[in-house]
């Protein structure tokens, strides 16, 4: 057994003994709160350190932990080691953690705080088969319909036929969905019709459905012992055997920076899983939170992982336009429950595009307000539920009512100013139906992966269901290898050694605002070849800048987030000009047409190393 020889300093000893409730001694056996198993000989401001090395072992961890790494320079806090590392704290991250914290030590890292997700914002609800006159064929069919040919039937099938026993679960977990208790103490949960959906199979809570989601698995998490969160940690990249130069290309980790002191971290895990979101951020306007900028995507990216189908980026067709509302979404459950969308003089226009009028898929919708946007020359078009009663709106759409009361808005006498904005990511990194990638021990679920469930457009609350269904199959997967051995390799640590502090972080909001701009004008809801050419000639010149500015100074939250949607904006760019049609979500003048036969857009890096997760591929 290999013991921790390290010189520790006896600020550090103490801090750790208190935080242990050990009594002062020299050598001890415990466990930390982010899950060390810590045999070590210490001696305080003494001469025990060996090579300025430390290890970790026990003989108390079994096959699946047992440990032996070398950390090169690093002291213990800038050390974690975990049995599974999660990067997100979304609904498809926290649902994955708490399946798994029964069978070992589960880290979650968020970027700002656990709520600081795109979940939390989500409205409208969870699309699955709840109501008798309802059907798994209907809604596979309806999906299948949305996606434009590109969905993959099996993930489909897979995903709505677990959609009921995921409602449950999160029922049991604490989530408070809107509905009637009857007389025997049942609940009759209240489902709403959306865009794409031939039956009601929206089961919801209220208006905030995500702060409800949210709200009840931090609380749960929280509660675990197994599960360690760390809050304001933003990981910067993943570690691999392929970038240690060594053979094959297994995922053991993520150097991460811990946004609250400013040092960078390694937290290492036999299993990693990305739940990260997605990259609505790349545009000038959007419905996400500002921490939507691709980080799972970009970083599996450059580990060697494949994506497909970025070209595939769904504009929500309803954010209010106001300059206070700060991209607010106005849900789709109002489009719904009977609301219309009309041009300043009160005329409703869906009728000239499809016939589902409102109630089209949103990528329809969204076309057809880009289209009389521009075709009138006005700022927005306009979405009406007054006609409906006044107590209806205020119980359904609480949280949009006060939203819009306090910008002078009253939703119950008046339209609702509306434009499209960038959503959701319906590409992502290429896993299979246990969220496993190319690479082994890597996983991805929830909006940065890419499952096969959207195809070419995704139909209105499916990514939610998809994110509970797969953080199951990949909890699943990883409990059953939880028990492999496996030798792990010396881990240098992070190294500053060769960078300075910035003097010119205006070139980051520079860049970051060019981006954003010539995105929304050249890759949004209506593209031609050309604009395409453009905006791929302007991220090739950001890239390079940003390379040289990444590469000469220190690391900051600002600049590992545009390095990485940057990248992915290059990504999106390269898929959209590889797709020589028009369908669903990418609408291109230069060809209008959709061809006979759908294909996926799959890209793979440059040099990436042989496959090891998966011997053969799946598309």
């Amino acid at each position: 057994m290999t013991r921790v020889l390290e010189t520790i300093s006896s600020e550090f000893f103490n801090n750790s003994r208190q935080l242990l409730k050990l009594p002062p001694t020299l050598l001890f056996n415990s466990q930390n709160s982010h899950g060390h198993l810590i045999n070590t000989a210490i001696t305080i401001g003494n001469k025990l350190a060996y090579n300025n090395h430390f290890f970790i072992n026990s003989p108390k961890l079994t096959a699946r932990t047992k440990v032996s790494i070398r950390a090169y320079g690093q002291t213990m806090c800038e050390f974690h080691q975990h049995d599974v590392l999660i990067i997100g704290s979304g609904a498809a991250g926290l649902t994955a953690a708490l399946h798994l914290a029964a069978h070992g030590k589960v880290a979650v890292l968020s970027k700002g705080g656990v709520n600081a997700a795109s979940t939390f914002y989500a409205q409208g609800g969870i699309a699955a088969v709840l109501d008798k006159e309802d059907s798994m064929n209907a809604h596979i069919q309806d999906t299948l319909s949305a996606g434009a040919g590109l969905c993959h039937e099996k993930s489909v099938r897979f995903t709505v036929e677990h959609g009921p026993a995921s409602i449950q679960w999160l029922i049991d977990e604490g989530v408070n969905f809107t509905g009637k208790t009857k007389a025997d103490g049942s609940i009759d949960y209240h489902l709403t019709q959306e865009g794409g959906h031939s039956h009601r199979r929206i089961i919801h809570a209220a208006d905030a459905t995500g702060k409800a989601i949210s709200s009840a698995l931090v609380e749960r998490v929280q509660k675990e012992e197994n599960i360690s969160i760390f809050e304001n940690h933003v990981a910067i990249d993943l570690i691999t055997l392929a970038k240690l130069g060594l053979p094959g290309n297994q995922c053991l980790g993520a150097y991460v920076l811990n946004t609250q002191t400013g040092s960078v971290e390694t937290h290492l895990a036999r299993f990693i899983i990305l739940a990260t979101g997605g990259s609505s951020k790349a545009y000038l306007y959007t419905s996400n939170p500002d921490i939507a900028t691709g980080d799972g995507i970009a970083m599996a990216w450059r580990a060697g992982c494949r994506v497909a189908n970025m070209e595939f980026n769904q504009f929500h067709p309803t954010c209010l336009y106001h300059p206070k509302a700060k991209s607010f979404l106005i849900t789709e459950a109002i489009r719904g429950e009977g609301g219309h969308l009309c041009l300043p003089n009160g005329e409703r226009f869906m009728a000239r595009f499809d016939e589902r009028l409102e109630l089209a898929p949103r990528d329809i919708v969204a076309r057809a307000i880009d289209y009389e946007m521009k075709r009138l020359g006005i700022d927005s078009v306009y979405l009406d539920i007054s006609h409906k009663p006044a107590d209806f709106i205020t119980s359904h759409f609480p949280t949009v009512y006060e939203r819009c009361l306090t910008l002078g808005i009253d939703i119950t006498r008046e339209p609702m100013p509306v434009v499209p904005a960038a959503h959701y990511t319906c590409g992502g990194i290429v896993v299979d139906l246990d969220g496993q990638t190319d690479i082994e021990g890597l996983y991805a679920i929830g909006e940065t992966s890419f499952t096969g469930l959207h195809g070419a457009n995704r139909m209105a609350s499916n990514s939610l269901l998809e994110c509970f269904v797969f953080a199951h199959s990949a909890a699943k997967k990883i409990k059953s290898a939880l028990d492999t051995d496996f030798n792990w390799p010396e881990i240098p640590k992070w190294d500053e050694s060769q960078v300075t502090n910035s003097d010119e972080d205006v070139v980051i909001a520079h860049n970051w605002n060019e981006l954003r701009h010539f995105m929304w004008d050249y890759v949004g809801i209506v593209r031609t070849t050309k604009r395409l050419q453009r905006a791929k000639h302007r991220v090739d010149l950001l890239q390079q800048e940003i390379l040289d500015f990444y590469s000469n100074y220190k690391i900051s939250n600002d600049l590992i987030e545009l390095r990485n949607l940057v990248l992915v904006s290059d990504i999106i760019i390269q898929s959209a000009l590889q797709r020589k049609e028009s369908r669903g979500l990418h609408y291109t003048l230069d060809y209008p047409n959709t061809l006979a036969v759908a294909r996926n857009t799959i890209l793979t890096p440059p040099n990436t190393p042989v496959f090891s997760a998966r011997s053969r591929q799946r598309f």
